[in-house]
């Protein structure tokens, strides 16, 4: 403990000298010693101020956390990590970014050890602030963090970073993590369309073989797109690798079929086909959005009735869509109504419901603001993508390899046919 002991002094020191470069020396030169006396080192990290300190607190923890961690030890290591990730300081823990994403990723398991998912939803959303070099960047904490949102159903502070636009990315399994995980949590806040956009990205994202993310992705993504659009077509765009093309339906065969079922609209085949692949559903975990698949079918059919008639009864509404009531047919309608999915009114009095045109005219000052702002963020989006496009263009390594990746000869500089010339 010794050598630990005049590490502490020196953390201490050159902290508050503000020499923090030579101290990053001296804590690379120490992980030996450090690792040696990990089960002893808990006690010293109160010698140490996690806001000033920052640096040689996190290479300790690091030790402390490098091991096997029992259940209680995990549990009297949560509230320091926590602590930690609250005040050390920026500037400090970026220059040892792999021990800090170790450290995170510990706290992360540890808390699930401890079936308390919720404890690490906070301090893992600011380590990600603190790590990131700007909001564009993906880290590998991203789908740590949105992990435990799901199982702490804390699906509003997913939803929190989910609104950035990624750019930069760190390695391709934290953008497939990343985009199914905030997939399943816009699915729970019934943000459909922003679901199928994360799952797509998981389903057309470059790969050489296929993946478990991907299938897992590729079923939701037809579940989704039933209960969101109504329907749901199986080819991919072209960018799609030709792994997942080729083989991602064939590992979701019944999810094929449910779609298959749904698209004839008959309410009794699309149950029959949830009956036969029940227990493979349940399996999935995706029979609560199957029972959602099923809702949605009511509604659509209910939908199509509004493109024929001007009014129709609650009776008649049910007997169309195999309602078994009018009472249910009037529950759905008044869903509908209330999620803007119909216009409609409904007169207690004889049980007719009416249907309306969109009231929307697209002049208010809310709906121009809209527009607008939509109209600013492609701009942005625009600039970006031609300032990445200019990059990649003139990086050597980019060109080097199309170089190298180019014909020997380029035919137009020959000509077609050979001329003749007279000697």
């Amino acid at each position: 403990m010794d050598a630990v002991q005049a590490l502490v002094a020196n953390i201490q020191g050159l902290s508050s000298a503000g020499d923090i470069s030579h101290l990053h020396v001296v804590l690379k030169q120490a992980p030996d010693s450090l690792y040696a006396e990990s089960t002893r080192l808990l006690p010293v990290l109160d010698q140490l101020d996690p806001s000033k300190h920052s640096l040689g607190y996190l290479y300790i923890l690091e030790a402390c956390t490098s091991g096997s961690i029992s259940k209680e030890q995990g549990s009297a290591l949560v509230l320091p990590i926590a602590t930690f990730i609250n005040s050390c300081d920026t500037e400090q823990i970026r220059l040892a970014p792999d021990k800090f994403l170790s450290v995170c990723k510990r706290f992360k398991d540890q808390v699930m050890v401890l079936e308390e998912p919720l404890r690490g939803v906070a301090p893992m959303l600011t380590a990600i602030r603190k790590i990131q070099t700007s909001s564009e960047h993906l880290t590998s904490l991203h789908p740590e963090f949105l992990l435990l949102c799901l199982l702490s159903k804390c699906y509003k502070a997913g939803l929190s970073i989910l609104g950035d636009d990624i750019f930069e990315v760190d390695q391709p399994r934290d953008l497939f993590l990343y985009c199914y995980y905030g997939g399943m949590i816009c699915i729970g806040q019934k943000r459909f369309q922003k679901a199928l956009e994360l799952l797509h990205n998981v389903v057309t994202a470059p790969m050489t073989v296929i993946n478990a993310i991907a299938v897992e992705a590729y079923k939701k993504y037809i579940l989704a797109s039933l209960i969101h659009h109504g329907q749901f077509s199986t080819s991919l765009p072209k960018y799609t690798s030709s792994v997942a093309q080729r083989n991602l339906k064939n590992f979701c065969q019944p999810y094929i079929e449910l779609a298959n079922s749904y698209s004839t609209g008959k309410i009794e085949e699309l149950e029959t086909c949830v009956q036969k692949y029940k227990e493979k559903f349940e399996n999935d975990n995706n029979l609560g959005l199957v029972k959602q698949v099923i809702s949605s079918m009511y509604k659509r059919n209910i939908q199509r009735l509004t493109q024929t008639y001007l009014t129709l009864s609650l009776q008649d509404i049910a007997n169309s869509v195999q309602l078994n009531s009018a009472k249910e047919a009037e529950m759905h309608v008044l869903q509908m109504i209330q999620d803007g999915e119909i216009f409609a009114t409904i007169n207690q009095k004889d049980g007719m419901v009416r249907f309306l045109e969109d009231p929307e005219q697209y002049k208010t000052c809310q709906m121009i603001e809209h527009i607008d702002s939509s109209i600013q963020r492609i701009m942005a989006l625009s600039r970006k993508l031609t300032a990445m496009d200019e990059n990649i263009s003139s990086d050597a390594l980019f060109l080097g390899k199309v170089g190298r990746e180019r014909q020997r000869f380029d035919f137009d500089d020959f000509d077609t046919v050979p001329q003749k010339f007279n000697i």
